[in-house]
């Protein structure tokens, strides 16, 4: 029987990559749901080619667009047609919708009673631990997507999260690793996208290059796997091959290996519990040279420190940062940000806004927008 497949997401880097998998596996899923922000075109031609039974559009403007209209696809728009679209019984919903915007369907799809291939780590840093006890009241499962997390996941399956001293988190470093900050002052949202190994959406290459990406991957860890800040640590590797490590008591380590395709960890969750054979290739380990590994500088990345240091915090902290973040990389990648200034206005909005240690979805909510206010205040104060 085929796998019933949801993508959220499905015109954005990880959904073309789903896609790509379920081309390689008609016999194995049935697309029964696909949602997309504001590109119509693709949609529309992912609608043709995979004929689901529901489809949404955020963009309502964007819906317009669209050509096709049948009776067997039934369209919703909006916000709320995201979260309508991640409520159909389907056997699992692949979220990879950017930002916070992805945190209403999760919580839809679980209430759904939805296996969740969790591929957009900004919900799990806001809620996170929102989302799990959701999800465990409720006997679903959550399935990392993120090459980091997904290979934890991998090294840890059979095995005791009480053995384990402690995680490795690896970075690429992003474009820039090894210039320093201050020749940064002219980046361009072309070149702070350019990632030297992995092939992403512009607003996780823009975080991978500030090493905010890896800041929050920290954070989404420590929920994911039930782990204290102190377990989790970051080791800048620009070869990308080693995608995570687990270093249990005994002082053995376990490591995760593969190419730069997020195809792999997208397939390993969808195909999950078991393992079919790859279309993609794979790594040839005598074609390998030199791996290497280092602690990041945190004069170098401040993001990744202040990251750690929302974690340290706790409570709303994390939304707070995420939506600072956020509002300030969009800014960026339009050209209207600094890019050395996107850690400025991070900090600025940490240091000024309430942190409440509730974590209830009223509260979550509440911090990230009154975060995304100040964010846009202090970059007004910076003439943006």
């Amino acid at each position: 029987m085929r796998r019933r497949i949801t993508i959220l997401g499905s015109t954005g880097s990880i959904g073309r990559s789903a896609l790509d998998v379920v081309r390689h596996y008609p016999e194995r899923f049935q697309v029964v749901a696909l949602a997309a922000h504001s590109n119509a075109e693709l949609l529309d031609a992912q609608i043709r080619e995979f004929a689901p039974d529901f489809a949404a559009i955020v963009d309502k403007e964007a819906a317009s667009r669209l050509s096709v209209r049948s009776s067997h696809c039934k369209l919703l728009t909006g916000p709320e047609g995201l979260s309508e679209i991640a409520a159909v019984p389907v056997d699992i919903v692949l979220c990879a919708v950017v930002g916070a915007a992805g945190l209403s369907p999760i919580l839809r799809a679980i209430d759904a009673g939805n296996r969740i291939a969790l591929a957009n780590k900004e919900p799990l840093v806001m809620a996170g631990p929102l989302i799990l006890e959701r999800a465990r009241s409720r006997k679903v499962e959550v399935l990392p997507v993120d090459s980091e997390h997904n290979a934890v996941f991998q090294c840890l399956h059979g095995h005791r999260i009480e053995d384990v001293q402690c995680i490795h988190l690896t970075a690429s470093g992003g474009p820039f690793y090894g210039r320093p900050r201050e020749s940064l002052a002219g980046v361009t949202p072309q070149q702070a996208t350019r990632h030297p190994t992995w092939d992403m959406g512009a607003k996780i290459s823009v975080d991978s290059a500030t090493l905010m990406n890896k800041g929050l991957e920290v954070i989404e860890a420590m929920w994911l796997f039930g782990l204290s800040l102190e377990q989790v640590q970051v080791v800048i590797h620009p070869q990308s091959i080693v995608h995570s490590l687990v270093e249990f008591t005994d002082g053995s380590i376990l490591a995760h290996l593969g190419l730069t395709d997020m195809k792999f960890p997208i397939q390993f969750a969808l195909t999950w519990p078991e393992r079919v054979p790859v279309p993609m290739g794979r790594l040839d380990l005598t074609t390998m040279r030199d791996l290497t590994f280092a602690r990041p500088d945190f004069s170098e990345f401040p993001c990744l420190a202040l990251a750690l240091q929302a974690a340290r915090t706790g409570g709303t902290a994390p939304a707070v940062l995420n939506a600072a973040n956020e509002t300030a990389v969009a800014a960026f990648c339009r050209g209207q940000l600094e890019f050395l200034r996107i850690s400025d206005v991070v900090r600025e909005v940490l240091d000024e806004s309430y942190i409440s240690q509730e974590i209830s979805l009223e509260s979550v909510i509440a911090a990230d927008q009154a975060a995304r206010v100040r964010a846009e205040q202090a970059m007004a104060a910076l003439g943006v």
